[in-house]
């Protein structure tokens, strides 16, 4: 199911139906042709998607590069591509290292959805401790009601407050309390993580962060990293300061509608944007949805940055790739190989995870 996420206003569906970026969301976006046996994934032609990965190895080669599209060189093996149709775009391909991908897979799924940091769980089910470990050990979760009296013993029989929590329990627990409890399998859950934020937690119905809210600091070794991959973008001397992020997690049919990310500040900053798992489509368009988009791969590994002008540019991301055609993850297949990683490599097989850096002030 598509997931016009949390960003920006929603359009009316009338007029999203007839814009330019709309469209090529729906050419790239997963559909099913049904056939007798079993729903088969419809073909997209994807001979207009610009593949950087290709760029790169030809510009290795011979100098080369495709029509609109420039490189410099960062302090990366790979150069730093830009669109110069959209000026403060750029794209870095292969700029993680597989083991620096795998590390980051990794805190994705077990620490940068834990407490204090907000979940998409949390307006149902709350604060949810070690989702990921519950989903490795088929732990369900269970709605526990309790009771909370007032203070007043005589009024306490008709002011009992229901309070509701959700707690993880293995299966022989969840099947002690009956089957009027109700539950959900963390498995389901995991699938349905959405979105987790790091640093300064934003205020969605307010479109502002709100510093007040509890948070813990981004981890010093991711903004190390997003420092790092931000210097193209800024002048010499200017630092890159990581104080919020957002971590996108996307499944099978998955996708992230048009978008402009305009709640910071200062646009000449940059977002860093690293690609973890399958291989995904990125598009990226104008500031008007009218504007057709540039289609381009995504692939584990690979880092975006958009400063300046490209800030207000809509963006989004109209497909993932899990087949092992396309998914590309070979290598983190291979890294992801001994037996304690074995839930990391489920997961991944089958999804993208995407981490968005920003400095808010």
């Amino acid at each position: 199911m598509e997931r016009l996420k949390m960003y920006g206003s929603t359009p009316t569906t009338d007029d999203v139906e007839r814009t330019a970026f709309r469209k090529a969301e729906k050419k790239y976006k997963l559909y099913y042709d049904n056939t007798r046996k079993k729903k088969q994934p419809r073909a997209v032609d994807l001979s207009e998607v610009i593949d950087f990965k290709s760029i790169s190895e030809s510009y290795h080669q011979n100098g080369e590069l495709p029509s609109g599209i420039s490189a410099i060189q960062g302090d990366f093996d790979s150069p730093v591509f830009c669109l110069e149709s959209h000026p403060g775009f750029y794209f870095i391909p292969g700029a993680l290292t597989v083991e620096e991908q795998c590390r980051w897979i990794k805190e994705s799924l077990t620490s940068f959805p834990q407490p204090p940091n907000r979940t998409n769980h949390n307006a149902i089910y709350g604060p949810l401790q070690d989702l990921f470990a519950a989903a490795k050990d088929n732990k369900v979760l269970i709605q526990e009601e309790q009771y909370r009296g007032t203070n007043n013993s005589e009024v306490e029989i008709n002011q009992n407050i229901n309070v509701s929590t959700w707690k993880f329990f293995d299966q022989s627990g969840a099947l002690s309390r009956g089957v009027t409890c109700k539950s959900v399998p963390s498995s389901v859950l995991l699938r349905k993580l959405r979105w987790s934020t790091l640093g300064l937690q934003f205020d969605w119905p307010k479109r502002s962060y709100n510093i007040s809210l509890p948070h813990n600091k981004i981890p010093y070794a991711l903004c190390l990293l997003a420092e790092r991959m931000a210097a193209p973008t800024l002048p010499l001397g200017e630092v890159f300061q990581a104080e919020a992020a957002i971590v996108n997690y996307f499944g099978l049919g998955d996708t992230l509608g048009g978008h402009v990310d305009d709640m910071e500040k200062d646009w000449s900053k940059p977002i860093v944007s690293m690609s973890l798992g399958c291989k995904g489509i990125f598009l990226i368009g104008g500031k008007s949805r009218e504007v057709p988009p540039l289609a381009m791969f995504v692939q584990s590994g690979d880092v975006i940055l958009m400063a300046g002008q490209a800030r207000e540019c809509f963006h989004g991301v109209p497909r993932i790739f899990t087949d092992k055609e396309h998914a590309e993850i070979s290598s983190l297949e291979l890294q992801f190989s001994d037996e304690e990683d074995s839930a990391f490599l489920e997961y991944i097989r089958t999804s993208r995870i995407n981490i968005n850096i920003r400095q808010v002030f």
